[in-house]
Protein backbone atom coordinates (compact mmCIF):
# COMPACT_ATOMS: atom_id res chain seq x y z
CA UNK A 1 0.00 0.00 0.00
CA UNK A 2 1.43 3.33 -0.77
CA UNK A 3 2.07 5.68 2.41
CA UNK A 4 0.70 9.30 3.04
CA UNK A 5 -2.49 9.09 0.92
CA UNK A 6 -5.01 8.29 2.74
CA UNK A 7 -6.37 10.69 5.19
CA UNK A 8 -5.85 10.44 8.88
CA UNK A 9 -8.65 8.80 11.17
CA UNK A 10 -8.73 10.24 14.62
CA UNK A 11 -10.91 11.19 17.08
CA UNK A 12 -13.04 14.11 16.64
CA UNK A 13 -16.00 15.82 18.74
CA UNK A 14 -18.96 16.92 16.64
CA UNK A 15 -21.35 19.69 18.39
CA UNK A 16 -24.58 19.95 17.48
CA UNK A 17 -25.18 24.16 17.75
CA UNK A 18 -28.68 23.71 17.65
CA UNK A 19 -29.48 21.34 20.65
CA UNK A 20 -25.93 22.27 22.34
CA UNK A 21 -25.11 18.91 22.25
CA UNK A 22 -21.64 17.27 21.69
CA UNK A 23 -20.67 13.82 20.96
CA UNK A 24 -17.10 11.74 20.39
CA UNK A 25 -16.14 9.65 17.45
CA UNK A 26 -13.98 9.14 14.96
CA UNK A 27 -13.95 10.82 11.31
CA UNK A 28 -11.33 11.91 8.70
CA UNK A 29 -12.62 15.68 8.71
CA UNK A 30 -10.18 18.29 9.25
CA UNK A 31 -11.03 21.00 11.90
CA UNK A 32 -9.09 24.14 12.94
CA UNK A 33 -10.92 24.69 15.82
CA UNK A 34 -10.36 22.13 19.47
CA UNK A 35 -12.30 21.81 22.38
CA UNK A 36 -11.22 20.32 25.23
CA UNK A 37 -13.37 16.80 25.85
CA UNK A 38 -14.15 15.48 29.51
CA UNK A 39 -11.80 13.00 29.48
CA UNK A 40 -8.62 16.38 29.45
CA UNK A 41 -7.55 15.52 26.10
CA UNK A 42 -7.54 17.81 23.30
CA UNK A 43 -9.57 16.98 20.21
CA UNK A 44 -10.64 19.08 16.66
CA UNK A 45 -14.16 20.22 16.97
CA UNK A 46 -16.50 19.95 14.06
CA UNK A 47 -19.71 22.10 14.35
CA UNK A 48 -23.18 20.22 12.91
CA UNK A 49 -26.81 22.40 12.59
CA UNK A 50 -28.26 18.58 12.66
CA UNK A 51 -27.84 15.47 15.06
CA UNK A 52 -29.78 13.15 16.61
CA UNK A 53 -30.47 15.22 19.66
CA UNK A 54 -32.20 17.76 16.92
CA UNK A 55 -33.64 15.81 13.97
CA UNK A 56 -37.28 15.34 13.79
CA UNK A 57 -37.63 12.01 13.22
CA UNK A 58 -35.50 11.13 15.99
CA UNK A 59 -36.77 14.10 18.75
CA UNK A 60 -40.39 11.82 17.92
CA UNK A 61 -41.96 15.85 16.94
CA UNK A 62 -42.14 14.54 13.13
CA UNK A 63 -44.71 16.40 11.22
CA UNK A 64 -47.24 14.58 8.72
CA UNK A 65 -48.55 15.44 5.45
CA UNK A 66 -52.22 15.39 5.24
CA UNK A 67 -52.67 12.13 3.16
CA UNK A 68 -56.30 11.36 3.54
CA UNK A 69 -56.79 14.99 1.90
CA UNK A 70 -54.41 13.42 -0.71
CA UNK A 71 -56.33 10.23 -1.40
CA UNK A 72 -59.73 11.47 -1.45
CA UNK A 73 -58.66 14.31 -3.78
CA UNK A 74 -57.55 11.07 -6.25
CA UNK A 75 -60.70 9.26 -6.11
CA UNK A 76 -62.72 12.16 -7.29
CA UNK A 77 -60.74 13.30 -10.00
CA UNK A 78 -60.25 8.81 -11.01
CA UNK A 79 -63.79 8.55 -10.19
CA UNK A 80 -67.26 7.21 -12.56
CA UNK A 81 -66.36 6.60 -15.86
CA UNK A 82 -62.74 8.28 -16.37
CA UNK A 83 -60.90 4.78 -17.75
CA UNK A 84 -63.89 3.59 -19.61
CA UNK A 85 -62.67 3.24 -23.84
CA UNK A 86 -63.50 6.35 -25.77
CA UNK A 87 -64.92 5.86 -28.54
Amino acid sequence: MKKDIHPKYRPVVFQDVSADYKFLTRSTVDSKETIKWEDGNEYPLVKVDISSESHPYYTGKQKFLDTAGRVEKFQRKFAGNYFAKRK
